[in-house]
């Protein structure tokens, strides 16, 4: 075992895990997950069998990441943030043959407490803040908060919001690392 397990966490037999990952307290890995290095599963993180959560993801406490959820690189979710994976569910009607696919790019982060409801992609390094409620596409870069969540922004790779109206054409330099971002229309990219 090239990662570390608590005692008390559970791996099932045929579960992927990278390198140097940390599987914290009271964790449950299915047989059919595929985890990249260096993750982190906080105290009581559940991960389903049709799961993928790529290298350098952290995955803070209580959270469950259902079947069809994929997280690309450097996701960050924060502590008890909710992933579904059946748009209309029922007690009384199975329909596991609905689950619908949730994709989070590379080094987004999922706000505490946030839900993110299924089917949806959120773009690169988009931010979803505490408690939102995401039920739709989020671009790169956004800045989203709310009830449903909307954009109120944009955000650099490094975690702070730029200086920029939410369309149109700008560019910015993130004070931090001096990264220059264009927009162009309702995108934000590097450059």
């Amino acid at each position: 075992m090239n990662y570390y397990k608590h005692d008390s966490a559970i791996v099932d037999d045929g579960a992927q895990i990278g390198e140097g990952c940390r599987v914290w307290h009271f964790v449950h890995v299915c047989g059919g997950a595929k985890i990249g290095k260096g993750v982190s599963l906080g105290q009581n993180v559940f991960v389903g069998n049709k799961v993928t959560i790529g290298d350098n993801c952290k995955i803070q406490n209580n959270v469950s990441v259902y079947d069809n959820v994929h997280l690309e690189e450097g996701v960050f979710c924060g502590p008890s943030m909710v992933f579904t994976n059946v748009y209309n569910p029922r007690s009384l009607i199975e329909r596991k043959d609905q689950y619908r696919d949730t994709v989070v790019k590379k080094g987004a982060t999922l706000g505490a407490n946030c839900t993110i409801v299924c089917g949806v992609t959120i773009g690169e390094y988009a931010f979803i803040g505490a408690g939102a409620v995401v039920n739709k596409d989020v671009p790169a870069y956004a800045l989203m908060v709310g009830v449903p969540a909307k954009q109120k922004g944009w955000m650099s790779e490094f975690g702070e919001q730029l200086d920029l109206p939410l369309e149109g054409q700008a560019t910015t330099t993130c004070s931090h690392t001096g990264t220059k971002y264009k927009l162009n229309g309702k995108q934000l990219a590097k450059g």
